[in-house]
């Protein structure tokens, strides 16, 4: 545990690289990713409510702290963040928050939040009473439902043991700390970055599987919007590109850094 509160792993020696699990993740999602990088050091953090993780909090902004404070904790002024999906919107609320630090951003599968304020206010909601139902119902139930979401139906494609290690990721999490992620860290709760994402001045990688058509629609337009990103579509790949297609997402990762070192 660091004294930021955040349980994490360093693998590898080189620049830093930390990386942001989505919704019902853990640090060990990144693993494979990992051994598709050298000369990287990366940094493979538990968010709050997730893994071992026990730190509260009440907002993304509260995230992005801890993380700013395990920086420091490590002596690392800059570093470049790789998301997924909530880990995704995560990384960009960290580069809006504290600027500083980034010396790059990979977002995978991920979104700067909703555009409208009613749109805002029905998602809160939504994540509001799925987080009771997580609290009233137990993690067994609510991950039987979770993974039959549209969002994961390419991932009934993957090998038996690879399912297995998902769902058991997922079973492994408290009730307690999903629901306050969902309260703290939701699609509604979070700031929109929409209006702020023309101020991003980051070399920036999108990612997105083609299967995954809302997503891949969402980070067109956020290319349009980020001066300096640059847009990759990874086939036959649905929202979890670094696990459905782990060779080729360690593949985009690593030509990236190597095309965006940290000058200083």
């Amino acid at each position: 545990m660091s004294p930021a509160g955040l349980p994490y792993e360093i693998i590898g020696e080189g620049e830093p690289v930390l990386f942001l699990h989505g919704f019902t993740g853990t640090r060990e999602t990144w693993r494979e990713t990992c051994s598709y990088l050298s000369g990287y050091q990366c940094i493979l953090v538990d968010l709050p409510g997730h893994g071992e993780a026990d730190s509260t909090i009440s907002s993304m902004k509260d995230c992005c702290t801890l993380l700013a404070e395990l920086l420091d904790t490590l002596g690392i002024k800059k570093a470049h963040v790789v998301g997924y999906s909530m880990g995704g919107r995560t990384a960009l609320s960290f580069a809006m928050y504290y600027p500083e630090y980034i010396a790059s951003l990979i977002l995978e599968s991920a979104s700067p939040g909703l555009k409208e304020e009613a749109a805002r206010r029905e998602r809160k909601e939504k994540d509001e009473q799925l987080a009771q139902r997580i609290l009233e119902n137990g993690i067994e139930a609510f991950v039987d439902t979770w993974q039959e979401l549209p969002l994961f139906a390419t991932q009934k494609q993957l090998p038996d043991h690879v399912q297995r290690n998902i769902r058991n990721e997922r079973l492994s999490q408290k009730e307690e700390g999903l629901a306050m992620s969902l309260q703290a860290m939701g699609t509604g709760t979070q700031p929109s970055w929409w209006g702020q994402l023309s101020e991003l001045a980051k070399p920036t990688l999108l990612i997105a599987g083609e299967e995954d058509e809302k997503f891949v629609a969402i980070n067109q337009m956020m290319q349009k919007a980020i001066p300096q990103a640059a847009f990759m579509l990874c086939p036959k790949a649905g929202h979890a590109v670094h696990v459905e297609k782990s060779r080729n997402f360690g593949k985009m990762v690593n030509v990236f850094l190597n095309e965006n070192h940290i000058t200083s």
